[in-house]
């Protein structure tokens, strides 16, 4: 069983406008063609008693991709090209990810996710990377993943998955990391040194890549470790008295 964040924005759909909460396919289908059972997961007006609850029924989780993340969390003044706050996302999103490593439930954290763990562990995000480092590869704009290369270390949980060396991914996101979260290592890089992927250093299976993995339906691997190893947490837990 894997729960999925969601957005919670205004959206249309035939005659109606409103608020409420979705995600698009493609993540979903990574967990299910998998072999997990997907949750979606929206913002809750309580978040740390909500989380508390709802983590007691999964396995696994994945925090997705979205809206820039408060720079408050980390301590910065906002950027003018930084994304508009989404408080109920971000205050829930951190219950849940704070309540998944007191279980150690595994967790896949995706662009957004990635920055929202780094920031949990008290690190910092570049707000606007064709400032940080003079490009916009990673963000094309209009909808359009960008591709690019990233390259894997050797001795990394990521290699174990991926393999070690050079691997294409979709990207769309204008920030990034800047310092790395207590606890964290990178394990993946583009070659102007940008953190593209990391992984908990301790016992724990939290793993953050700054790309989309959910936009390659011929490659799963990164949500079957992760469904693999919510696999194994189920199986322990059901053995614990």
């Amino acid at each position: 069983m894997i729960g999925l964040t969601t957005y919670l924005e205004q959206t249309t759909q035939g005659v109606w406008d409103v608020r409420a909460a979705f995600l698009p396919q493609q993540y979903f289908d990574g967990v299910t063609s998998s072999g997990g059972i997907a949750v979606l997961l929206p913002p809750q007006p309580d978040p740390e008693e909500a989380a508390e609850a709802v983590l007691d029924g999964l396995d696994g989780l994945v925090l997705t991709g979205g809206l820039d993340v408060e720079p408050a969390l980390y301590g910065a003044a906002r950027h003018p090209l930084t994304d508009p706050a989404r408080p109920d996302r971000d205050a829930w999103e951190l219950a849940l990810f704070r309540g998944a490593e007191r279980r150690g439930l595994p967790v896949l954290a995706i662009c957004r996710g990635l920055q929202l763990v780094n920031v949990a562990r008290g690190g910092t995000l570049h707000q606007h990377l064709p400032e940080a480092l003079g490009t916009e590869r990673y963000r094309i704009g209009g909808g359009v993943f960008a591709v690019n290369e990233v390259v894997v270390d050797d001795d990394s949980r990521l290699a174990e998955l991926v393999g070690p060396g050079g691997l294409s991914v979709h990207s769309y996101h204008h920030q990034g990391i800047d310092r790395l979260g207590e606890g964290l290592v990178a394990s993946a890089r583009t070659d102007d040194g940008l953190v593209q992927a990391f992984e908990s250093a301790g016992d724990g299976y939290v793993v953050g890549v700054q790309w989309h993995p959910e936009e390659n339906p011929g490659d799963r691997r990164l949500f079957e470790g992760l469904v693999a190893e919510a696999s194994t947490f189920s199986l322990s837990s059901a053995l614990r008295p």
